[in-house]
């Protein structure tokens, strides 16, 4: 094999474009910064001459049909400080060559759709647009530190490995859309850490092979857009919408954990915390994620007509540690989550809350939440009485041993329940929770017989009945008998042998009727504690 010529290299070709095409056949950094570092910054307004440009007709004719590499080399473009005149326009095309552009400024709009690369990087670059429909990779997609303004468009793209855009920024397309990834596929890693957006995030249907981070990032909606939706989103580990860590000094990100995180009560000396924000509805509707939804210290500030919408999401764990939302609502109806971490002032109050058909198994407070505060949960999620909720907080704290707050959320239901009623019904819920408490108090039922049993005692002491069989008849004994009365079933051998007359016998089956109520409570409460011994 003979090393191509000299003539080989196309004509017309400025200077800047010839030592691009030299680097590209030697494998190296083709670098034109300046020693002026103000003017590096691709985002700032100064000026690039042709002595920093090159032309992208040049750019896609070394990646679609380049020459070959040097021997002993390997081809590839590597850029820094470069400006790209014109449009770079590689749709359908298959690009080999390794691919980096580090600090590098697009004057017209990047198009990739349905081409094919095995790695492409963009680090901190300068785009108008990026369209990359149907883009597919063998390796890596990184966009880090880019600043796009008109959007992103990555719909059905397919990342061989990681999709890397941490730190992005990228402004609305015509539509309202800052980053569109509907269908895509990223078969391990999404990393999209302290980006910044204005316009909505559309993730539809995308699938993540691994975890998708949205640490520190702040999302901000267009009109008449969500900042992030993203339904049927499947992710096979975590989606962290959570706080990241940032460099006092420069503001750019810290190391992050990629798989879980260690909550610290302050971040480490030189860096601050950078919490999750979003402005405008988010939408997660039938999510399904391996490990986890993490929230902790996530801010959603919505409308009062938006939502931070969670239905029918599948996950094994929830962390609702999120701060509080001022206005809008979370909806976690149909949601099914083993376990459900939550911290006490996160939820928002009456009217913000709704949990029609939420599945959960075990609750796990993150910090002190007492039961008061846990009913105040279910009350904000029922303007109007559903005894659903109840039923599921009672379920998951019996199996969790905890049958004393388990009876309390019964309570809490039928007390609600009777708001409902008509007038009579709902004065004999008022009885009946002011004697036994819906049976639901055993203790206050057995106080109960104990006080009717020594009222009973006194006033059967001041009358001695006749005998019904003549001679046949035990000695008479009043605490005995007005205990025979009040316990059914037990026989004590009192009832039955005398006849009560007049005031006397409207006062014995008085005791019959109120001890069996009593006693079917009383009973009742013993039954579940032995279930649950």
């Amino acid at each position: 094999m003979t090393e191509p010529h000299e003539g080989d290299i196309p004509d017309g070709l400025s200077a800047a474009e010839l030592g691009m095409w030299q680097s590209f056949r030697n494998g190296t950094t083709y670098d034109l910064r300046t020693y002026d570092t103000t003017r590096n910054d691709p985002f700032t307004p100064h000026t690039w001459g042709p002595e920093r440009s090159v032309g992208a007709r040049t750019v896609a004719r070394l990646l679609l049909d380049g020459p070959p590499a040097r021997p002993g080399r390997v081809a590839a473009l590597k850029l820094r400080g470069v400006r790209i005149t014109g449009k770079l326009d590689l749709a359908g095309g298959r690009v080999s060559p390794y691919v980096e552009l580090t600090g590098c400024r697009f004057e017209q709009e990047v198009v990739l759709p349905e081409c094919h690369f095995t790695t492409l990087r963009l680090v901190g670059c300068a785009l108008p647009r990026l369209e990359a429909a149907r883009l597919q990779t063998e390796g890596d997609l990184h966009l880090p530190r880019c600043r796009v303004d008109r959007g992103i468009r990555l719909t059905d793209a397919q990342i061989g490995t990681d999709l890397l855009i941490n730190q992005l920024s990228v402004g609305p397309d015509r539509h309202g859309r800052a980053i569109v990834g509907d269908g895509m596929t990223v078969a391990q890693d999404l990393q999209a850490e302290m980006i910044e957006t204005l316009g909505e995030l559309s993730l539809r249907g995308t699938k993540v092979g691994g975890s998708l981070s949205l640490r520190g990032s702040r999302l901000r909606a267009a009109e008449d857009r969500r900042a992030l939706n993203a339904p049927q989103l499947t992710v096979e580990r975590t989606l962290y919408m959570t706080e990241a860590w940032v460099s006092v000094d420069t503001g750019n990100q810290g190391t992050t954990p990629p798989y879980g995180v260690v909550y610290a009560p302050t971040p480490a000396r030189g860096t601050r915390s950078q919490n999750f924000e979003s402005r405008g509805g988010v939408r997660l509707d039938d999510g399904r994620f391996g490990d986890a939804v993490d929230l902790h210290k996530a801010r959603f500030t919505m409308t009062r007509q938006e939502e931070l919408s969670l239905r029918r999401i599948v996950t094994p764990e929830l962390r609702f540690n999120a701060e509080r939302p001022e206005e809008g609502r979370v909806v976690l109806n149909g949601a099914k989550v083993v376990t459900l971490i939550d911290l006490s002032t996160s939820w928002p109050g009456p009217g913000g809350l709704a949990m029609g058909g939420f599945v959960y198994e075990n609750l796990v407070p993150y910090g002190h939440f007492p039961l008061s505060r846990r009913l105040e949960w279910v009350q904000a999620a029922t303007p109007e009485y559903v005894p659903e909720p109840y039923e599921r907080l009672a379920t998951v704290m019996r199996s969790c041993g905890e049958d004393a707050d388990a009876r309390e959320v019964l309570l809490a239901k039928q007390r609600r329940r009777r708001e409902t009623l008509p007038p009579a019904a709902k004065a004999w819920g008022y009885l009946q929770d002011w004697t036994v408490a819906y049976g639901y108090r055993p203790g206050r039922a057995a106080v109960w017989m104990a006080v009717l049993w020594a009222a009973g005692t006194a006033a059967f002491a001041q009358h001695t009945p006749p005998s019904v069989k003549g001679d046949e008849h035990p000695q008479w004994n009043p605490a005995l008998y007005a205990l025979d009365l009040l316990i059914p079933v037990v026989n004590l051998g009192q009832d039955g042998y005398w006849r009560m007359e007049d005031a006397w016998q409207w006062a014995a089956a008085g005791l019959v009727l109120v001890g069996w109520v009593l006693a079917t409570t009383v009973a009742a409460g013993a039954s579940r504690t032995l279930r649950r011994g």
